[in-house]
């Protein structure tokens, strides 16, 4: 009976102690929740169209799944940013981008035919004038709708009663760094670009001697002719943006702010930088305490492939598995590329995965599956694909350093040539001009890459070093967005160094002020050596 009770009596003590433990646990959730609702903000985006999307909507997925509202301004004309969304509501400005897919595809379609007419200047200055032009109309369009949004009484009523927390834009156009100077809003932005090209320069200290500016395709190691080079290349560069970008943003703050166009003090004056950067890819530089480094952000472990895909990726056997993409801007190439691609493609024991929209080659093997779309994160992180065929664009450069997949890139346009130029200098990838593929060039490039393990080594060193990191990047991006909502701004983190001229911020008044003291000095110096002479001479001849 003794014994009897006293099992009784603990089935009691654990049945009592489970039941503490999940009411501990219920209130523990209850108290987490509540301070999770407590502390959200409300975020509004004004994003970059296209591609830009695809990172920006990464850090919109983070901010709602930590519990804050985010709010996304569209255009009319949106191809990416969708209208209806589980992560965010939109708003819907009734004026058009002028980013719509049948505009790029033709674009790029147009600079593919540009670059294969051959690389003479004229070349050269037929694709810098059509890029010039077109992004001169984009930032026009972005002009138009921010002017549509601030005429708009009711809408910026709302937005103004909205009370959000703070504005996200990509400066790669000025339409949410306007919006935010209007709504007095702390800025953060998610950059890699700005309306005056790479973002480094618009905050950082960019010595020319060891700093190359993209996308000039030079190292941080500059012959005396490559320094002279890089130096001519900013000065053009900067005349360019500012054609481009200047009169519609200086028309646009002249009207609203007052502030006599100077626009671009207003992209300085952002609270914090995140930047699509990881110093694994750049070459090391001068950088500011408000840049927060997060490249490589949208990179994850790969999720299992579709059963079909699964099925071609394993039947590759010891060979492994190719894969090429050109980016979401080029589903199809010129048909004699194409069959050119496909001809290397079907000589080699790989098998081949594909994206390609356009007409199918007749040189196409068995070996080479073509897919509209491909999964490329989960595809780049399984072992059997051994290298990557890519037009360089930034998300798959970082998908392909993360998983260890060195590369075989054919750049198009925009930034594309600098980022793979970075990649060779490391020893992970070879370039190719799409103006010269052929078969067999195209089909001893690969072979190359994949027989030759340095590439390989290279690329899983880089990856080592890019996951090695005491925080991911994801995660830090989320924290310093939750810390300028948190702090109403980071202004301890800005400096004030923009609001200087030209002349101030490089010391050229302190030098030339320097330089006016030591002639004085040695004006006064030479008065005195001469008065000195004279006393002496006077003093001999009265002697005399």
């Amino acid at each position: 009976m003794f014994e009897d009770g006293n099992r009784h009596g603990s089935q009691r003590e654990v049945i009592s102690y489970k039941t503490l433990r999940t009411m501990i646990l219920l209130f523990a959730s209850i108290v987490s929740l509540l301070a999770s609702t407590t502390h959200a903000g409300k975020v509004l985006v004004f994003p970059q169209d296209g591609s830009h999307w695809v990172n920006m909507q990464v850090l919109v997925q983070g901010l709602h799944a930590r519990g804050h509202s985010v709010t996304v301004i569209r255009a009319a004309d949106s191809w990416y940013i969708r209208a209806e969304s589980p992560f965010y509501r939109t708003i819907s400005v009734n004026k058009d981008a002028g980013t719509n897919e049948d505009f790029f595809r033709l674009f790029v379609s147009e600079m593919i035919q540009i670059k294969r007419g051959g690389g003479s200047v004229m070349t050269r200055i037929a694709l810098d004038a059509k890029f010039r032009d077109s992004l001169i109309e984009l930032h026009g369009k972005v002009c138009e709708i921010v002017t549509s949004i601030f005429e708009n009484e009711d809408l910026m009523r709302s937005l103004q009663e909205a009370r959000y927390d703070v504005m996200l834009t990509d400066p790669a156009n000025g339409g949410g760094v306007m919006l935010a100077h209007k709504l007095g809003l702390p800025l953060v932005l998610n950059a890699r670009w700005t309306v005056h090209g790479e973002a480094h320069f618009a905050i950082a200290p960019s010595p020319l001697s060891y700093v190359p500016l993209p996308p000039s395709e030079l190292t941080d190691k500059m012959t005396f002719l490559q320094r002279v080079q890089n130096v001519l290349f900013y000065i053009a560069r900067m005349s360019l943006y500012k054609q481009m970008a200047g009169p519609h943003y200086s028309a646009l703050v002249s009207n609203y702010f007052g502030q006599d166009g100077d626009y671009f003090s207003l992209f300085q004056a952002a609270d914090l930088w995140l930047m699509r950067v990881d110093f694994v890819f750049e070459f090391p530089r001068p950088t500011m305490p408000n840049v927060v480094y997060m490249g490589g952000f949208q990179c994850k472990p790969a999720k299992p492939l579709s059963l079909s895909l699964a099925e071609f990726v394993q039947s590759s056997g010891e060979h492994g598995v190719i894969i090429m993409s050109l980016g979401t801007l080029v589903g199809e190439l010129p048909r004699d590329i194409a069959e050119e691609i496909a001809a290397a493609f079907a000589t080699l024991p790989q098998k081949v995965i594909w994206r390609y929209t356009g007409d199918k080659p007749e040189t196409l093997g068995n070996n080479t599956l073509l897919v509209d779309w491909m999964p490329q994160n989960d595809l780049l992180g399984h072992p059997q694909v051994k290298l990557f065929v890519s037009h360089g664009g930034t998300n798959g450069i970082y998908e392909a350093m993360y998983h260890g997949v060195p590369m075989v890139g054919v750049p198009l346009l925009f930034d594309q040539a600098d980022n793979l130029a970075r990649m060779k200098a490391k020893g992970v990838a070879e370039v190719l001009d799409i103006s010269d593929i052929d078969r067999n060039m195209f089909r001893e490039t690969l072979e190359k890459v994949m027989t030759d393990v340095s590439y390989r080594t290279n690329m899983e060193r880089l990856s080592r070093l890019h996951r090695d990191q005491p925080i991911k990047p994801l995660d830090n991006a989320l924290f310093w967005i939750e810390f300028v909502m948190r702090h109403k701004g980071a202004a301890h983190l800005r400096t004030e160094s923009y609001k200087l001229p030209w002349y101030s911020y490089h010391s050229v008044d302190v030098m030339v002020f320097l330089l006016l003291v030591i002639l004085l000095i040695l004006l006064l110096l030479y008065k005195i050596a001469c008065c000195c002479l004279q006393f002496c001479v006077r003093k001999k001849v009265k002697s005399e």
